[in-house]
């Protein structure tokens, strides 16, 4: 685990297990550089505590990324609980896990995340300020998905030379808050969709109100379309399924896309554009922190609409420099970040 936090240079990790609640969590701080890290508290099952430790690590690292690209004096951080499928009082547990937040003194602020809700929010609220997205300040989910939305305009201009998404065949993988929010936008800009999720009740969902095309998750990656956009959990590109994507491009609102740098590469390689997870999706970090911040909605949607502007500047980095857009965002980042 010391090898993995050199590597991505994170700054701290921290553990916390509570016995009469069953809290089995960790929180990571992978830079305070430019202020508090701020990051969402996902509440997963993992196969085993170094899963869980990898994955918190991996997704801190990112939002120190995100915070920076997104011009938001924030550091990076992530909070995991390991959910274990038998809990007798949800409420203590988070409320617990609110006591271990505080104990950080401000160094790190979560947020809703995977597994969580506002109501979740709430509850940590009880033992600490160092939360948002509570039920008073709102789901995320929404500003989320109208930055990707945004996002998946500026990288169809950039590939396909319109902004214009009517007719566009768009891939879905996963319909949770996010992607059911951004299949909404997608399908009022006329865009066909294509759907996939691990529950029925949300394809069927989306067949029915946005008249999307059902297709089995592990066919969706190598179905015919104009834009693939990941939106479930965990990384989903890997060598293997690089080669069997049949897009133009990939720009979605998951956190973590690609296993590797060397797989942008390869996506490179095949002509298919890679819109940078880190920053297509920063709106749902970008409303958590504004709204933390007492800021306006106008504020905040302000701070949206930049969004596809970084990510017209990385494309065009990309093409100047004949690199990976992901290449070229860590970049960027890590010039913000450390000089």
């Amino acid at each position: 685990m010391f090898a993995l936090m050199q590597s991505t240079r994170t700054q701290s990790l921290h553990l916390c297990i509570d016995p009469p609640t069953g809290l089995k969590a960790v929180v990571v701080i992978h830079s305070e550089q430019l202020g508090p890290a701020m990051g969402g508290c996902r509440y997963l099952p993992y196969a085993d505590d170094e899963s869980a430790m990898t994955d918190a690590i991996r997704l801190a690292q990112g939002m120190s990324y995100k915070a920076a690209l997104a011009g938001l004096p924030l550091g990076g951080g992530k909070a995991v609980i390991v959910r274990n499928p038998h809990v007798e009082n949800r409420a203590a547990l988070f409320e617990a896990f609110g006591r271990f937040v505080d104990s950080l003194q401000g160094r790190f602020i979560t947020a809703v995340d995977s597994g969580t809700s506002t109501l979740d929010m709430d509850c940590i609220a009880q033992t600490t300020p160092h939360v948002t997205s509570t039920t008073a300040s709102g789901d995320p989910s929404p500003h989320a998905a109208m930055g990707v939305f945004a996002g998946i305009r500026a990288t169809s201009m950039a590939r396909l030379g319109s902004d214009n998404l009517e007719g566009l065949r768009i891939a879905v993988q996963g319909l949770g808050n996010v992607g059911y929010a951004l299949a909404e936008q997608l399908h009022a800009a006329g865009a066909e969709l294509l759907v996939s999720d691990l529950d029925p009740g949300r394809v069927r969902l989306a067949v029915e109100q946005l008249g999307a095309h059902p297709v089995a998750s592990e066919a969706l990656v190598n179905t015919p379309c104009d834009i693939f956009a990941p939106c479930g959990v965990g990384p989903v590109l890997n060598g293997q399924s690089v080669m069997q994507l049949r897009c133009a491009a990939v720009a979605g609102a998951a956190n973590n896309q690609l296993t590797t740098l060397q797989v942008a590469d390869q996506l490179e390689k095949r002509g298919i554009l890679y819109a940078p997870d880190y920053v297509i999706n920063a709106g749902g970090l970008i409303y958590v922190a504004l709204t933390h911040r007492g800021e306006n909605l106008g504020t905040i949607t302000s701070h949206l609409a930049r969004i596809p502007t970084r990510l017209t500047e990385v494309f065009a980095h990309a093409q100047a420099e004949k690199r990976s857009p992901a290449r070229v965002a860590q970049m960027l980042a890590e010039r913000l970040l450390y000089g």
